[in-house]
């Protein structure tokens, strides 16, 4: 494996309360087909013990080509690329997910010591670290309490999002979010602008880590 690369992100994230009054600002809950008062009602609820605990919709109630383009980065909208019109239909592998609408998501972590891994080899290592990596819904929601966890040469991958095809094999492409630099079919307009692409599951990039929790829980 590639040598590892240390400077992980780690920012408290706002209390659950703020979390919740941050996705009704945004109309998450229309999304989700839920309502306000129930937000609230579970971050309220919740017991979220030591540490910084991330409060997401399940991509069932709120997809990621939607609150994609709810992030913000620089006053500019975020966006999925164009060459990944199903990416929705990317779904949790190597991840379980509470049957509920909202969830909690523990100990996040962007994965910057994983630099210039591919997540072939990154997902062992995750594993045997007893950690899981995040689902791209879960990494937009980070994104959408804490937009400053995303910075130039520190993005993530969300490898435990996989579409399988037809013929039952796992498509090679490995949703992550990065910035735009404005180049070729994103458009000028675009550059500083939160991404939503793909990158191949053997390639490394210098400039990815990967994004996981300790866990998840209703």
């Amino acid at each position: 494996m590639p040598e590892a690369v240390s400077g992980d992100a780690v920012t408290p994230l706002p209390p659950l309360a703020a979390q919740a009054e941050c996705l009704i600002g945004l109309g998450v809950p229309e999304l989700a087909g839920i309502s306000a008062a129930e937000l609230r009602a579970f971050a309220e609820g919740a017991e979220v013990g030591d540490g910084g605990v991330l409060l997401a919709v399940h991509p069932d109630r709120a997809p990621a080509s939607a609150l994609a383009s709810l992030l913000r980065r620089e006053g500019k909208p975020g966006f999925v690329v164009v060459d990944m019109p199903d990416v929705d239909q990317f779904v949790p592998h190597h991840a379980e997910l509470p049957d509920a609408p909202l969830y909690l998501v523990t100990g996040l972590d962007r994965g910057d010591h994983m630099a210039n891994w591919s997540p072939d080899e990154a997902l062992p290592a995750l594993t045997k670290e007893d950690r899981t990596p995040l689902v791209l819904t879960e990494g937009i929601h980070w994104l959408l309490q804490q937009p400053e966890v995303l910075e130039r040469n520190h993005c993530f991958m969300t490898i435990a999002s996989r579409l399988r095809k037809a013929n039952g094999a796992l498509d090679a492409r490995t949703p992550a979010i990065w910035i735009s630099n404005g180049t070729g079919r994103d458009g000028r307009e675009r550059r500083d602008a939160p991404k939503v692409g793909w990158c191949w599951w053997n390639n490394r990039h210098t400039w990815l880590g990967f994004g996981s929790a300790t866990g998840r829980r209703p």
